[in-house]
């Protein structure tokens, strides 16, 4: 939790971007996994953190704009719940440290919206992505679940959105611990993954660091042999000569900010040479990218860049041709990098992701594509200053996705079907790093440096 000048500042803000109405804020509950007492590990809402701050279950608030007032409704904790969790401070004491002086009983929210929305009163609310929300929702203003999405308030998503995409000093700093716990992650995935250790064992390492030094993981990690599955979940395999391990993982630090990072690395003490020349390719196309970044350049160059880079590299073997930047710009390069190049960071590791990739990763004016391959690019817009975003483009061998496209005769003036088949099992590999927007360009978040080059792999394998 940040200093309670920070939550103010930032409600004071929202106040003025919306301009009027009521601002309704839904935290998170306690949601049972295989029966009511028995919940799943509670993350509070990214959005009621990031304006409110508290860190429990079973809250709501309101900003009312047109009364100037903001409301943290909630209960206090009876005995029966002190004797199994213990006690907390009172709610008034909670909102006192973030600066909200008003509480009333969760039992009165829907009372306090039936009279604002009786006195004429516009009650903004942001898209749900939990079923109890939704359920909530239903019963405080009526609207049916399915409905929910398109009656969400779009001026309340564009003004949560204009605050969350730029991060201060506060929270680059929370980033910046999250960036370092998980790069330890990944160093200790290095020293581990070798012949004859299972999948899962890695896994359980890397997450007892995160568990150790943060809160915990800021998404499930991915640890496999099979790459070429973009999110594979499944650790079932031991490790074997002659593969690539990949390990996406990241934690969520003290604040709940982010890290999340990839790595891809011989299970051997060597790559192949196969294996060498298309990691060097991704590096190649992981530099293109990069030498992209600045301010007010949309970072869909970046995409375009790391895939023109792969397209280049595919032809040197044969399995592409024609013009590099046309292939990129036609979406033909998706079949070996059929993901976006990055992402925006922060509260959430596909920040605000809930509230619409549309609103926070693209600009007014500019739809997001559906076309395959461009349609997982869930950052392009120009960068700005604060913006915390990653870099990860990818190269994978996807039998099935091969398949289809060759039986299709999908972009055949650019991709060699006879001469991919040959690499149809040859995997997939990715490197991810995480970058903040300065006004001197882009800085690399981190203090601990995680391997990239292959030279810094052998030496991470060993240490």
């Amino acid at each position: 939790m940040f200093a309670k000048e920070t939550y103010i500042r930032r409600r004071e803000r929202l106040k003025k971007d919306v301009g009027t109405g009521i601002l309704l804020f839904l935290g998170n509950n306690e949601v049972g996994m295989n029966y009511e007492d028995n919940t799943y590990h509670f993350r509070q809402d990214s959005s009621f953190l990031y304006f409110f701050g508290l860190d429990y279950a079973g809250l709501a608030a309101v900003i009312d704009i047109d009364e100037d007032r903001e409301v943290v409704f909630g209960n206090d904790l009876t005995i029966d719940d002190i004797v199994w969790q213990g006690t907390q401070p009172t709610l008034k004491e909670k909102s006192e440290v973030v600066g909200v002086h008003s509480t009333l009983p969760l039992g009165d929210l829907a009372g306090y919206l039936s009279r604002a929305a009786a006195k004429g009163q516009r009650i903004h609310f942001l898209p749900p992505y939990r079923g109890d929300h939704k359920i909530w929702l239903n019963e405080l203003l009526g609207v049916k679940p399915q409905e929910q999405k398109a009656a969400a308030s779009v001026d309340f998503v564009k003004a949560v959105v204009a605050q969350r995409n730029h991060k201060d000093a506060e929270e680059l700093a929370a980033i910046e611990k999250a960036v370092d716990i998980s790069t330890r992650m990944h160093l200790e995935a290095y020293r581990l993954a070798k012949p004859g250790v299972r999948e899962a064992t890695v896994a359980a390492a890397v997450e007892r660091i995160a568990s150790d030094e943060g809160i915990g993981l800021s998404f499930p990690t991915i640890a496999t042999v099979q790459g070429q599955i973009l999110h594979n979940h499944g650790y079932v395999h031991t490790l074997e000569e002659g593969q690539i391990f990949l390990l996406d993982a990241g934690a969520e630090c003290s604040e709940h900010y982010a890290g999340d990072l990839s790595s891809a690395f011989p299970v051997s003490e060597k790559f192949t040479e196969r294996q060498e020349f298309i990691y060097n390719l991704h590096l190649a196309s992981f530099q293109a990218a990069v030498d992209t970044l600045a301010l007010g350049v949309p970072f869909r160059n970046a995409h375009i860049a790391a895939a023109a880079k792969i397209v280049e590299g595919m032809k040197e073997i044969g399995l592409m041709k024609g013009n590099a930047q046309d292939a990129a710009e036609s979406g033909a390069y998706a079949i070996f990098f059929p993901c976006g190049l990055g992402h925006m960071m922060g509260l959430d590791v596909h920040d605000m992701e809930n509230l619409g990739e549309q609103y926070v990763g693209y600009p007014e004016g500019v739809a997001k594509s559906t076309q395959f391959g461009f349609k997982s690019l869930r950052l392009a817009r120009p960068l700005e200053e604060g913006f915390v975003f990653t870099v990860e483009p990818g190269i994978y061998f996807m039998p099935e996705l091969i398949d289809k496209w060759h039986a299709e005769k999908k972009f055949t003036e650019f991709i060699n079907y006879d001469k991919i088949e040959d690499w149809k099992g040859f995997t997939g590999l990715r490197n991810e790093l995480d970058y903040v927007m300065t006004k001197d360009g882009a800085r690399l978040l981190g203090t601990v440096k995680k391997p990239m080059s292959i030279e810094e792999i052998y030496a991470a394998k060993n240490a």
